[in-house]
């Protein structure tokens, strides 16, 4: 298995690339992990990953300043290869993102990224929360049981979105977006590979995927 770990110049590529490479280990799935950016890698793979963090309108702009990298993840991912994108890589995914001004995301889930609205609780949301969801409801979530903890640090959130498309949530000041999935397409909107066992639980889902 060819997995491709997005370098756009956003996300924790060494740790998220360690952890799909371990998922992958103790899956028993012989995986070739590549931090990479270039399209003749994202075309070429089994699976995509695609980390992030920073502020959406950056993120989105160092995906399409790469030459030909925005054109080879849409072209691969809509072709059927499995897709993770993991905190603001899962916010990419969305339809826009409103952070400091409107920017166009990739548009493959519904919904928009908008500050958190949670009076009297600090942003950035950081830390472990609950993850709150139907079990059975997908196989990215195989495994897990509602209350399970993993690790987010976020300001902003998917609002809008489609409930079809919605995976799981968490309480922050009220439900936040935490997992979502559409056709080969998925994203968490936590940090799987800061979140132990649980993330690599839901890594290990998603290269076991079969869309």
């Amino acid at each position: 298995m060819k997995i491709a770990v997005v370098d756009y110049g956003s996300g924790n590529l060494a740790s998220a690339s360690r952890a799909v490479q371990l998922a992958a280990d103790r899956a028993g799935i012989a995986a070739d992990v590549l931090v990479t950016s270039d399209p003749a890698d994202i075309r070429a793979a089994s699976r995509i990953v695609l980390p992030g963090q920073g502020a959406f309108a950056d993120c989105m702009g160092g995906l399409s300043a790469v030459p030909g990298l925005r054109d080879a993840l849409g072209e691969t991912v809509d072709s059927g290869t499995p897709f993770l994108g993991i905190c603001v890589g899962m916010q990419l995914m969305a339809e826009r993102g409103l952070e400091y001004g409107a920017t166009d995301g990739l548009g493959w889930v519904r919904g928009e990224i908008t500050r958190i609205n949670a009076p009297g609780l600090r942003l950035p949301q950081m830390g472990w929360n609950a993850l709150d969801f139907e079990p059975g409801a997908h196989p990215l979530m195989d495994g897990l049981v509602p209350g399970d903890h993993v690790y987010f640090t976020h300001s902003f959130a998917l609002s809008d979105g489609s409930p079809e498309e919605i995976l799981a949530t968490t309480d922050y000041g009220g439900p936040i977006v935490a997992v979502v999935a559409r056709g080969n397409r998925a994203g968490t909107q936590f940090h799987p590979e800061k979140s132990q066992e649980v993330g690599l639980a839901i890594i290990g889902n998603f290269l076991r995927w079969t869309p």
